[in-house]
């Protein structure tokens, strides 16, 4: 029996549960990776929104992650909240250090509710530090129109967005065009070609942890050996199936179903 992959995440941690941390070890669990974590920040939150968030100093987080690294072989690492350009300039020493692979950025700006979990300040050091070290960048409609400085409102806009992050050091570029109106198309560009991933659109307001969810499956199935192309189509087709069965949770935004695929009877995670 092959011995099981394990993927980190490096980002905050979500109190209820939905997004963060705790989004990116159930999906790594639900697809069959074992899952690692670094804890970036503590937020306080619920399905309504984000109350507080607190930092945690960068000595701290140096120090998770050169433990795990030290004595753990780690085949994919995805990165979320990091909210300080001084915990930006450790984890980039430290996955360099490492040299750690399969690494998927998810840039975190802004939460579903309007907090910001990365100081704006701190958008140039991402982008300059973590950028150029990810093989895969997840940016949502949103995001990727504070990296490029455009306008996104179609798909040759989001073709266009996706052209100038990856000029900006990330090798392979998701543009997430959840945000706009029809059908549900995320584009991923190689820095040659473009491909359309599209999904279902489903009229849902449980969403909570959703961009977590995708990047994390993405860095779950890198871990497992598939390519690029391949591990986006089949984090496309995993959160697609978690939105369709999220629920409600609380007042406010619930969170997608990361398990559903072990509630489908005979059904498996390939």
């Amino acid at each position: 029996m092959s011995a099981m992959k394990v993927a980190l995440t490096i980002a905050g941690s979500d109190s209820c549960g939905g997004a963060g941390i705790q989004a990116d070890l159930k999906t790594f669990a639900a697809l069959g990776v074992y899952g690692m974590s670094v804890i970036t920040a503590v937020t306080a939150q619920n399905t309504t929104g984000v109350v507080s968030v607190r930092e945690l100093d960068a000595e701290i987080i140096r120090d998770q992650i050169d433990c795990l690294f030290k004595d753990i072989k780690i085949d994919a690492v995805k990165i979320g909240m990091v909210s300080s350009a001084e915990i930006i300039d450790v984890i980039g020493e430290r996955l360099r250090a490492h040299r750690a692979r399969h690494i998927v950025v998810d840039p975190v700006m802004v939460s579903k509710s309007g907090c910001h979990l990365l100081r704006p300040e701190s958008r140039e050091e991402l982008v300059k530090v973590l950028f150029p070290i990810a093989e895969v960048v997840t940016p949502n409609l949103f995001e990727a129109g504070v990296i490029t400085g455009m306008k996104i409102e179609n798909l040759s806009q989001m073709e266009e967005a996706a052209v100038r992050i990856h000029e900006l050091g990330a090798k392979n570029v998701v543009v997430k065009g959840g945000h706009l109106t029809g059908e549900a198309v995320d584009v991923l560009y190689d820095g040659e070609c473009f491909r359309h991933l599209r999904g279902r659109r489903i009229e849902t307001k449980n969403t909570h942890g959703t961009g977590c969810t995708f990047s994390s499956a993405i860095a779950a199935y890198l871990a497992d050996g598939h390519p690029v192309s391949e591990a986006v189509r089949r984090a496309k087709e995993y959160i697609t199936g978690a939105i369709e069965h999220s629920f409600s949770l609380g007042r406010g935004v619930g969170p997608t179903d990361h398990f559903y695929l072990y509630r489908r009877e005979g059904s498996s995670h390939g």
